[in-house]
């Protein structure tokens, strides 16, 4: 999720630094990208229809204070799985982390570019002469180059402005027109909490291909751990079991969450159910072709691999 939720974490990354990953051929170390919240549902309802004991694992789920942290620890050996993004998962192997896409948990984008109505932004073209903010220098000006291009614009045609992750604030205070990188499941829904009907771009709707939102990545080392498609299995049966009882999995999440048992996490609960990736082992080997060239084509990354150096399909 967003920066701007730095507050909110309450575990460490310590957990994972202090547990090597193959201390224990039961244990299972999973670092996830973010605070816990309603993305992650799968892994909890995994573990509270005892998905993992059956597979014969002890998983820990643990949240980072750092979101760039869990891969590297992944990479360095301390952890046995790491969450992401896809986009950061080229990045990585790009710099010669040992990483693969091991699993798919959110099998579609979530991002978006947002606008106010209030900013008379209601197409692409209208974003000219007006403020964009964005908080990953590199990737998301990118994503809104990519965009502005539908529209026969390009990034000289809008001014940048760094928000830091204050995705809601920046929009609501009129600091920036327009923003990238707010989740259609999140902070979409925030702002109408708060009264506000925005504007919603899809950039898969102007020539950004699209991804995979969330997926596990684990060692390049480690992909013959046999540990692996126990895990994956179980978090399938608990992508099932979501599935057949989301009301009563949402009560076991706020109960284990309680901080959680608010109505923008409730709907976000409900609302993600159908982007979850039912086989989480699944590789969508052309998805990963095609954004690789997109990342290549845009400079993002210097080299294009093979899908195999990104991404595998473990078997289960």
């Amino acid at each position: 999720m967003r920066l701007s939720r730095r507050a909110l974490i309450a575990a460490t990354a310590a957990t994972a630094l202090s547990h090597p990953a193959n201390a224990d051929q039961n244990t299972f170390t999973v670092l996830l990208d973010w605070f816990v919240n309603p993305d992650h549902a799968p892994l909890f309802c995994a573990k509270y229809t005892g998905a993992f004991t059956r597979a014969g694992l002890e998983v820990t789920l643990t949240a980072p204070t750092d979101p760039d942290i869990p891969p590297r620890l992944v990479a360095a050996g301390h952890a046995d799985m790491a969450l992401s993004y896809q986009t950061q998962l080229y990045l990585l192997c790009d710099a010669g982390l040992p990483l693969r896409r091991t699993g798919t948990l959110i099998n579609q984008p979530l991002n978006t570019l947002m606008a106010l109505p209030k900013s008379g932004i209601h197409k692409i073209a209208d974003l000219k002469g007006k403020k964009i903010g964005y908080s990953v220098a590199g990737v998301e000006d990118v994503l809104i180059g990519t965009m502005l291009h539908a529209a026969g614009l390009t990034l000289n045609d809008v001014q940048l402005i760094n928000i830091n992750f204050n995705i809601v604030t920046a929009l609501i205070s009129n600091e920036v027109d327009a923003v990238i990188g707010g989740y259609r499941n999140f902070e979409e829904n925030e702002l109408k909490e708060k009264g506000f009907n925005p504007i919603v771009f899809l950039p898969e709707s102007y020539g950004v291909p699209p991804s995979d939102e969330l997926i596990m990545m684990s060692n390049a080392n480690a992909l013959s751990d046999p540990r692996l498609p126990k895990f994956l299995t179980a978090v399938k049966e608990g992508t099932a079991a979501l599935h057949k009882d989301p009301k009563g999995l949402w009560q076991k999440f706020i109960a284990d969450q309680t901080t959680l048992n608010d109505q923008l996490n409730k709907t976000a609960w409900f609302q993600t159910i159908p982007y979850f990736q039912t086989d989480p082992a699944k590789l969508n080997a052309k998805r990963y072709e095609t954004y690789r060239d997109f990342l290549f084509k845009n400079a993002l990354i210097k080299q294009s691999n093979p899908v195999s150096s990104y991404a595998v399909q473990i078997p289960t």
